[in-house]
């Protein structure tokens, strides 16, 4: 039989308008302080690291966890106070999977652990009975769930966790030569006694005040320096892994990176631009949690829902019903309703009780794209606004494009519970359902006052540039082509792209004929497409999702009445075969101690659509903390593990043989140059 567990939280059926106004107040007070922060103060403590982990989300908390296993002294720094990011401050608990990944349950062993440990905490793995995944959970859960996993690893490998959440990194301390990150200044911030618990405050309004060094009228500061640990090799004696959700350490560190669309090329040949065009990033959103009620609820307009209402909707007929939308990342169901179907979708309709998690993209997504907007700020705007200077850096986002997600997502529940326009199907589609409340409080399933996600989720950030590798001189990176099932015989490819570019476009999709193609030996047309994804030779980890896009929208405001998705931006989208996570890919230029873990490895803007999900997330993580902990053991810098490819390197195969030995493939079964049978992989 399964279990159900009682879950409490305070409930506030009205959106307030103490709650409202306390969105708009003192951000601007952050910005000001920003532009004027003062020098730092002497630390308060330092502290000792092997492995320092800058983000813990799914892809710092593997990187943890594979560090404490090998026995390796950890610290694990987060914004907010909860582990897990995507599945938990940031409130997207169902996990995002593939069929046939998830039947033959091939997964890193720490993924795998995770998901025993939600189906042993509910009796089963779906205790949301949502239909968008096969696991649908409660956040908070989430966090207790990885925070005991890290425990357990620490004590099995015989490492040391030293977990800091609520702290940010504020500096680095690189060496003369610009190879070493000598040190990293992190700011860790508490309540101030008297004042409100944390997650009060939205993070438009803390997220400044946490970047500060000085105390302020909520929050006291604590500065740490971390510092590696002694050692007696010439080789880094520790190593940093940014594993932040928008590429904070390598914008900070000021190693090249994309970000937003890359310029149409035979690799990127999807793409919906002709030249880079940085500002237009995949949406972000505040994700919510609302209870279905027997009795109707009575909730406020917001003061704001007017500016955001033009923009909601359904987004297609098929899934214009309520119940779908409420049953589609349903996180909590503790009994079963009757079943039912909307357009060829069979779900269990909701009954009172029932908790659903939004996360829609013509509702709480937010999909800023222009230079005005954008949220993830880009090295000019770094610059313009001092946060490349020493005691500058802020975070790096645009905090009035955060504040406005959360009016947006805000406005987006009242709409559900009261709107009766769409902005894409027309009026008359949508009615209103009253019988919902928005859930707050420190105890809630976002595990905050306003009920909005403790962090937005972030779909894609800064993307490290890779070193010059064979093949590509200007920096490795993952592309569209690599990965992508997409029939490029399509008429649109050979009139879209230039006579030569397409010819390189089916060499490279050609495999053992590609010499021939570009010779002009065989036509582009007649080549044979391979089918699978690019294998590399330095894979350390492995993937497997749909190109899936949430596009920036043409104007700003984004929510402006009448404003479309940015056209093209979906041609990229669609299916993906299983694909690899090459180490070059964690690797940044400049500088020998840094690795990347989670979405700012070496990817395309259209790769990154498929390289961002949760397994994903958490393989990236697992090989950072084996790459970390096997550089340290070697004295051999991850760079010099693939340095002299395509030549053989002994070192690199040790490596993969460890992933291996440890539970963390490298590839998917019967991976070859010679299979060319990916098409049941789905």
């Amino acid at each position: 039989m399964k279990r159900r567990h009682k879950v409490a939280y305070h409930q506030t059926s009205l959106i307030s308008l103490s709650l409202i106004s306390t969105l708009i107040a003192p951000y601007f007070a952050f910005i000001f302080a920003a532009r004027a922060n003062a020098a730092p103060r002497t630390p308060d403590k330092s502290v000792n690291c092997e492995i320092l982990v800058v983000g813990g989300g799914l892809s710092g908390v593997a990187t943890a966890y594979e560090g404490l296993l090998a026995g390796r002294t950890v610290c694990l720094t987060e914004i907010t106070d909860w582990l897990g990011g995507q599945i938990s401050a940031q409130g997207t608990s169902a996990l995002d999977e593939r069929p046939t990944q998830r039947a033959r349950q091939f997964y890193s062993r720490g993924y795998l652990e995770l998901r025993n440990r939600i189906e042993r905490k509910y009796g089963e793995l779906n205790p949301g009975d949502c239909w968008v995944s096969d696991s649908c959970f409660l956040p908070r859960d989430a966090h207790n769930i990885l925070n005991q996993m890290l425990k357990d690893a620490e004590k099995r490998g015989r490492g040391k966790l030293q977990w800091f959440p609520n702290t940010v990194i504020k500096d680095l301390d690189i060496s003369t030569n610009g190879k070493i990150i000598n040190s990293a200044i992190a700011i860790q911030h508490q309540p101030v006694k008297g004042s409100p618990p944390l997650n009060t405050l939205t993070l438009s309004q803390s997220i400044g005040d946490a970047y500060r060094y000085q105390n302020s009228s909520r929050f006291n500061k604590t500065i740490i320096s971390f510092i590696p640990q002694q050692s007696k090799t010439n080789a880094p004696k520790w190593y940093v892994v940014d594993a932040s959700e928008t590429g904070e350490i390598i914008a900070l560190a000021d190693v090249p990176y994309r970000l937003g669309i890359d310029a149409r090329s035979y690799l990127e040949p999807s793409s919906s631009s002709t030249t880079n065009d940085p500002y237009c990033t995949q949406g972000f959103t505040y994700t919510f949690a609302m209870e279905a009620t027997k009795e109707p609820q009575q909730q406020k307009m917001p003061p704001f829902y007017l500016q955001y209402s033009p923009y909601f909707s359904y987004e297609l007929t098929r899934l214009a019903n309520f119940d779908l939308v409420f049953t589609y990342r349903r996180i909590w169901s503790p009994r079963k309703g009757k079943p039912a179907t909307f357009g060829g979708v069979k779900f269990t309709a909701p009954t009172p009780g029932d908790i659903s998690m939004q996360n829609w993209t013509w509702g709480n997504d937010y999909r800023p794209g222009t230079a005005r907007d954008n949220l993830v700020y880009t090295r000019q705007q770094l610059q313009g606004t001092g946060q490349l200077k020493p005691g500058g850096w802020m975070g790096g986002l645009r905090t009035e494009s955060l504040r406005k997600a959360e009016e947006n997502a805000l406005s987006f529940f009242y709409w559900l519970y009261a709107g009766t326009t769409d902005s894409q199907l027309g009026n008359g589609v949508k009615q209103p359902r009253t019988n919902n409340k928005l859930l707050t409080g420190i105890n809630s399933p976002m595990g905050t006052a306003h009920g909005l996600s403790k962090y937005p989720y972030m779909r894609e950030g800064r993307r490290v540039i890779g070193r010059p590798s064979w093949g590509q001189p200007g920096g490795f990176g993952i592309w569209e082509i690599d990965i992508s099932r997409r029939d490029y015989n399509d008429e649109y490819y050979r009139k879209t792209l230039p006579a030569d570019m397409y010819r390189r476009l089916r060499a490279a999709l050609s495999g053992l004929e590609a010499v021939s193609v570009i010779e002009g030996r065989v036509s582009p047309d007649k080549a044979m497409r391979r089918t699978r994804s690019t294998i590399f030779p330095d894979s350390v980890g492995i993937g497997h999702y749909a190109i899936d896009f949430h596009p920036c929208m043409v104007n700003s405001p984004p929510e402006a009445p009448g404003n479309i998705e940015r056209p093209g931006e979906r041609r990229g989208a669609g299916q993906a075969y299983p694909f690899q996570i090459a180490l070059r890919a964690m690797i940044p230029q400049k500088i020998d101690n840094l690795l990347v873990g989670g979405k700012s490895i070496a990817t395309s803007h259209i790769a990154a659509a498929a390289y961002r999900v949760h397994s994903f997330e958490w393989s990236a993580g697992a090989a950072a903390g084996t790459v970390a902990a096997f550089a340290i053991k070697n004295a051999v810098a991850p760079y010099q593990l693939v340095d002299d490819l395509p030549k053989s390197e002994p070192q690199l195969e040790a490596l993969k043989r460890l992933l291996k030995q440890n539970g963390n493939p490298t590839a998917f079964p019967d991976t070859s140059i010679f299979n060319e049978n990916w098409d049941n992989w789905r």
